[in-house]
């Protein structure tokens, strides 16, 4: 029988999906540890070999796809022109292109702030700056300094257009281009899905090369996102369907991981409370946002730093457990496995604890305005009190045995009563863990992906 491989090189794991074609099935899935530090091949093939062992090798692999987030995934510095708008649009759009933003800058460059661009680990510089017709100056003077520190990865323009011809010039053979359209064309709106495409085409066509993926790209058809972008568009698939599937409407995902904590939103996020004004950038009805400082193994650390021990105590069964030295042991040991009971406890207030701060900053907030004609309530980012979904991924929540506890720590309390997280959505479960070869999947035929979403999608 013919089947799909989907492959996602992540961080920590090397996952495998297995999908039969004619059934609409998932045969087999299988893991090992990512060896990136060495060669990703190596954990590929281990994790293949365990997939054949299982399926006695009895299915015919037509195609064979990939994304991948090992080595810190694709990372990338976003630059515009104010902080609170190109700037923010340009950010915006990395994120929802799959990518890990490092650093964000605003203004006109200075010298100091190219050569801590250029000392950098980026794969990639979104370069935006100015509504269509309005301030080039900035841009220009960035572009310009960007050629005069010789930069050496690629660089994506995403900015006022009426600035791209100046931008060619400055660049000519020098630097390596690529002109999209702008991300925020006017005021307050943004414009992210081109530059997206942009980053992933890029992506596709250099940055695998950057992760020791060549040896793996021989005997695959191709790796075509970072894991998050792949993640993302199963979001999206679930939630809205495709020409001839129906999806289930809005929903949010929560994906908890060993290094960064992922939040991705499909909805429009109006305001539910009539009498509340929106303020700020306008947000995208899909929404990524990323958490580097919140995961269960290279993040531990800073985990415990973002909560403090009493928000941490609140979530733990156990007092005797020493905090510090629990995360300690999971921030040098990547590959640490909790056991006992203790230690799984530990592994689950963590979870919590980055479900809970994560969702706060995805979600967006009230505020009260004092005003001559009285009170105003205005609301900044996305409104999720009604949101009926809240779909839970990542090893940490698919392994647990209390998944709806770890996703009910997103959910709103009156211990943050302006915050507009979710109130009461039903829990969904990435049971099988394939949320990312199902995103690889709409790529190939998204009728298909749809209806086994449907299927593998379980409510909790």
């Amino acid at each position: 029988m013919d089947a799909y491989l989907f492959i996602d090189f992540g961080s920590t794991f090397t996952k495998l999906t297995l999908v039969d074609i004619e059934r609409e099935e998932i045969i087999a899935t299988e893991k090992a540890y990512t060896t990136v530090e060495t060669d990703v091949t190596i954990g590929y093939e281990n994790a293949l070999k365990k997939l054949k062992e299982k399926t006695n090798g009895e299915y015919n692999i037509i195609k064979k796809l990939a994304c991948s987030s090992a080595a810190g995934g694709l990372k990338i510095i976003a630059i515009g022109l104010v902080p609170e708008l190109t700037a923010e649009a340009a950010k915006r759009a990395a994120l929802g292109a799959g990518a890990k933003v490092i650093k964000t800058y605003s203004f006109k460059l200075n010298n100091s702030e190219l050569e801590e661009i250029k000392n950098s680990n980026a794969d990639m510089i979104l370069l935006a700056g100015g509504t269509d017709g309005g301030n080039s100056d900035t841009i220009i003077h960035n572009a310009e300094m960007i050629n005069k520190f010789n930069l050496s990865i690629p660089i994506v323009v995403a900015g006022n257009k009426s600035s791209n011809d100046e931008i060619i010039g400055i660049f000519g053979g020098n630097i390596e281009y690529h002109i999209t359209e702008n991300v925020m064309p006017n005021l307050n709106h943004i414009n992210v899905n081109p530059a997206r495409e942009t980053i992933r085409n890029i992506f596709m066509k250099e940055i695998v090369h950057a992760k020791g993926m060549e040896n793996v790209e021989n005997s695959i058809s191709g790796i075509l996102m970072p894991t998050p972008a792949s993640v993302l568009k199963a979001a999206e698939a679930l939630s809205m369907g495709s020409r001839d599937e129906e999806g289930i409407g809005d929903l949010a995902v929560l994906d908890i991981g060993g290094a960064t904590t992922d939040v991705h939103s499909i909805a429009d996020g109006e305001p539910t409370n009539p009498g509340v004004f929106l303020r700020g950038l306008e947000e995208p009805h899909s929404k990524r946002t990323v958490e580097g400082d919140l995961g269960m193994r290279y993040s531990a650390i800073s985990v415990f730093e973002a909560a403090g021990t009493r928000t941490m105590k609140k979530y733990l069964k156990y007092d005797d457990l020493d905090i510090e030295k629990e995360v300690h042991k999971r921030s040098t040991n990547p590959s640490f496995v909790a056991t006992d009971e203790k230690e799984i406890d530990f592994d689950e207030a963590m979870a919590k604890v980055c479900a809970d701060i994560s969702m706060k900053r995805h979600a967006g907030f009230l505020e009260t305005v004092y005003s001559p004609l009285g009170n105003i309530h205005t609301q900044e980012g996305k409104d999720l009190m009604k949101l009926p979904y809240l779909l839970g991924t990542g090893g940490v929540i698919v392994n647990s045995k209390n998944p709806k506890d770890i996703l009910s720590a997103a959910t709103f309390t009156m211990e943050d009563p302006t915050s507009l997280k979710p109130r009461e959505p039903k829990f969904l479960l990435d049971k099988e863990y394939i949320l990312s070869a199902m995103g690889l999947l709409t790529m190939v035929d998204i009728n298909m992906a749809v209806r086994m979403l449907k299927k593998y999608i379980v409510e909790i």
